[in-house]
């Protein structure tokens, strides 16, 4: 558009539906305006290409509350909480409303004591939180600790029962479980026994993944003989010894799927296998070593998380909740998962 057309501040006014003179408290800071209606003036002057647009974002940043957001991850050392913990610092810092500052922590024992501890913590340093947690009822009452002090916490990944938390983003477990079976199912040569790991029976998405893959067989492939889910606590360690006493124990074992983490454990006991005991493999996250893995053979599937798209979603829900905004949108989120074969990495 030329000089002569270009939307004038009259032109902004009627799109954002507000007065020429709250565009210019907006514009020029002569007097305080709600943010909300500074938001719907910014929106109108993208939609109808303002010449002024970037003084407005620059004066909703300068006006907008400082935020810090807690992340509770699991170890540090794995690739995938690595990925995730720099998504949602990303996230927070670009969080639109808020001038996001992100303190992210890891546990590396997962088990429900230590986990209530570090959430009391993080909890007295932020102003909302999220966390990756198995459900326990020391885990709850540190939840429901924490919503009563006005810190609110939503959770990554896994779902808690405790009836205080704000929120939830995550994949469709249920989906997962039943997709990793029927992968099993078609790729195996023949029936046979089959083996699941989750992190932890308290892992509700574990839980739900891997009753799905089961209830899959039941219902499409009764022939399969499905073993009894094996703990790894989310270690790579005991996913290894686990793997390889599967193989060990089931010599007419043809599958294995990982609900949880660990997934690098079961890697290298299949490397170790060698080709004369291969086996249908499915796992969770695409990370270096999935990805190695599914190039050479070693496994046949990997059901991701969309780490960014997860990322951005629980930002705008822990926003929504510091900023007197929280029933503006969907509080529980089921993204769709990626799924990566040996051809599409």
């Amino acid at each position: 558009m030329d000089g002569v057309n270009r939307p004038t501040i009259r032109d902004l006014a009627e799109a954002a539906g507000v007065g020429v003179a709250t565009v210019d408290r907006v514009l020029n800071r002569r007097a305080p305006v709600k943010r909300e209606t500074a938001e719907r003036v910014l929106a109108a002057a993208e939609a109808i290409g303002y010449h002024g647009t970037g003084l407005l974002k620059r004066r909703l940043e300068e006006t907008a509350p400082d935020r810090s957001f807690g992340f509770l991850l699991q170890r540090r050392a794995d690739a995938f909480f690595q990925e995730m913990a720099a998504a949602l610092s990303a996230a927070t810092r670009a969080a639109p409303g808020v001038r996001g500052k992100p303190v992210v922590e890891f546990v590396e024992d997962i088990s429900a004591g230590t986990v209530a501890e570090k959430l009391l913590a993080l909890g007295a340093r932020v102003d909302a939180l999220a966390v990756v947690a198995a459900d326990h009822p020391k885990v709850t009452e540190a939840v429901e600790r924490l919503a009563a002090r006005g810190v609110g916490v939503m959770t990554l990944l896994s779902e808690l029962s405790a009836p205080g938390r704000i929120g939830h983003v995550g994949i469709d477990h249920r989906k997962a479980g039943r997709t990793a079976a029927w992968a099993v199912s078609r790729l195996a040569r023949q029936a046979g026994s089959v083996g699941s790991f989750v992190g932890s029976h308290r892992f509700v998405g574990h839980e739900l993944a891997e009753s799905s893959f089961r209830a899959y067989f039941r219902e499409h492939a009764p022939a399969f003989r499905l073993l009894e889910p094996l703990a790894n606590l989310e270690d790579p360690h005991l996913a290894h010894e686990g793997t390889l006493e599967l193989l060990k124990r089931n010599p007419d074992l043809v599958g294995v799927y990982v609900a949880g983490g660990g997934m690098a454990g079961l890697v290298t006991a299949l490397r170790e296998a060698g080709a004369e005991r291969r086996v249908v493999a499915v796992c969770n996250e695409l990370v270096p070593e999935t990805r190695a893995a599914l190039v050479d053979g070693v496994l046949d599937a990997v059901i991701a998380t969309p780490v960014r798209a997860l990322a951005e979603r629980a930002v705008e829900i822990l926003t929504r909740a510091t900023t007197r905004r929280a029933g503006e949108g969907d509080n529980r989120v089921l993204l769709p998962f990626e799924l990566y074969v040996a051809e599409n990495v």
